[in-house]
């Protein structure tokens, strides 16, 4: 992987919140790499760039809002020569219980609209995606509402549980380890 991706939302206001799932997972990683976010204007986000040995792989929290991420992902993908494949992009999914992590190359944004952003701008759906599981609200009229609130304290358990299980695979991933990484990731935890 050449470029890490969390999708979420800037500020205070949306710092706790499901949608910024993706931003949660990201700063754990560059914080245990001993790797620091700034913010970089060109790029539209916030960047961070992995130490050695991994010191080809970028970190990128956008700061164009959820459903403009794209912009930033391509200023990045662009300027370094990153193709889609060596992207991975992390992001909330409501069609997973909180708790559950999957790892899949390419599809649909399933409604998600900083993943259809993404695709859009990069040209490409052909990059992959860590995706967490905050569940559904049960109605498609309470999605934003929901998306945008903090999950309960027993969810946030379930989904930081889900954080730490997929980091402990980063080696296998950073390595381009993909299916030996989705095996381990899509038997441990909750099943979906």
């Amino acid at each position: 992987m050449k470029l890490v991706v969390g999708l979420g939302n800037p500020g205070r206001k949306y710092q706790a919140t499901r949608h910024n799932a993706g931003f949660w997972w990201v700063e754990r990683l560059a914080h245990s790499a001993g790797a620091g976010l700034r913010v970089e204007a060109r790029f539209q986000g916030r960047v961070g760039r992995l130490p050695a040995p991994h010191a080809e792989t970028w970190l990128l929290l956008p700061e164009t809002f959820m459903n403009h991420s794209g912009r930033s992902v391509l200023a990045l993908a662009s300027f370094y020569r990153i193709a889609p494949q060596d992207i991975l992009v992390v992001h909330d999914e409501l069609d997973l219980p909180p708790g559950s992590a999957r790892l899949k190359k390419g599809g649909g944004a399933g409604g998600h609209n900083g993943l259809a952003d993404v695709a859009t701008q990069l040209g490409s759906k052909d990059f992959w995606r860590l995706r967490f599981g905050i569940g559904h609200p049960g109605t498609r009229d309470d999605v934003i509402d929901y998306v945008l609130c903090a999950p309960r304290a027993e969810e946030r358990i379930e989904i930081e549980g889900a954080m730490e299980r997929s980091l402990e695979l980063w080696p296998l991933i950073v390595e381009s380890k993909m299916e030996t990484a989705m095996h381990k990731l899509h038997t441990k935890g909750p099943a979906a």
